[in-house]
């Protein structure tokens, strides 16, 4: 083996953080996970990343390619790639390309990055070898933050809010709110689904992401007009990171009114009520209506996430 050949490899657990943080290029802290201030660590030492689910392209010994992927504690295997670094763009693809698991690629950024030119050097970079090695674009995404030094959002109470009943009845109206939410759609994952398998699979899709968050199922919210109309669904959720605005979404028949603030509205209290000191959320930057009710909620936008799939 010459000094140039590529090795790739996942980490183990005594070399992991060493390695990882060995490469040496300075616009890795201009995006990605270093935007939340969360250092590259393992479960074992109080990160969040697994040293088998880390994985690395070395040309004689050197690191030049980093990969890593999160999962929640529980998942046997990871649920997005969100740490992606290299300073040599072959052996960044030739890692993609060998990486054993094909779940997208989130890549964060801040909210302002096609201002900053070598933000927006870095990220093109990214995406472009992503794309090299197979990933397609997605949708680029707004990434909320709200804590209560923004102020609860004002309750229009026009709506009432009724739990999800237990058993399969509530699971089968759960279904049919999200059937009749994804039948038109402006969310590009949803669509995605609807693509590959049809509203039914989009609908399934966002029920299974609900039963992987750790929060109870009795925080889930459908919502009726006074006179008992349906008009849609908000599920308040805890991810990885904390609480969370999961989905927030208005049956097709009961849209033009502003609803969806109000869904957004009663989530925000709903999660501030079970002590949430910060709520992220997030929308497709192409699903304008849904921005503006955000920005009348008070909720800040923190990052920007390119999404590739």
């Amino acid at each position: 083996m010459t000094s140039t050949s590529l090795v790739v490899r996942a980490l183990a657990e005594h070399e992991a953080r060493e390695l990882f943080t060995s490469l040496h290029d300075p616009a890795s802290a201009l995006l990605g996970p270093p935007l939340t201030g969360r250092p590259y660590a393992t479960a074992a030492t109080g990160g969040v990343y697994r040293p088998e689910w880390t994985w690395v392209a070395l040309r004689g010994g050197v690191v030049v390619a980093r990969a890593a992927f999160f999962g929640a504690p529980g998942d046997t295997e990871p649920v997005v790639l969100d740490w992606f670094d290299f300073t040599d763009r072959a052996a960044a693809v030739e890692l993609l390309r060998r990486l054993p698991w094909r779940v997208g690629y989130e890549l964060m950024l801040p909210p302002d990055w096609r201002r900053q030119s070598g933000v927006r050097a870095a990220a093109e970079a990214r995406v472009e070898a992503a794309e090299a090695a197979g990933y397609t674009f997605v949708v680029e995404r707004l990434r909320y933050t709200w804590t209560p030094e923004c102020g609860l959002p004002e309750r229009p109470g026009r709506l009432e809010f009724r739990p999800v009943p237990d058993g399969g009845e509530g699971e089968e109206a759960v279904l049919d709110v999200l059937r009749r939410v994804h039948s038109a759609t402006l969310d590009a994952h949803a669509r995605l689904a609807i693509a590959g398998g049809g509203v039914e699979r989009a609908a399934r899709e966002e029920l299974e992401y609900f039963r992987w968050c750790s929060s109870p199922r009795s925080w889930w919210r459908l919502a009726y007009t006074p006179e008992g109309a349906p008009v849609g669904l908000h599920v308040p959720v805890l991810i990885p990171a904390g609480p969370c605005v999961g989905f927030v979404g208005v049956l097709p028949g009961q849209r033009g009114h502003g609803y969806a603030y109000d869904l957004l509205a009663e989530c925000t209290h709903q999660l501030a009520a079970e002590g949430a000191e910060s709520i992220v959320a997030a929308t497709d930057v192409t699903n304008a209506p849904m921005a503006a009710h955000f920005a009348r909620a008070g909720y800040p936008v923190e990052q920007h996430r390119v999404c590739l799939r």
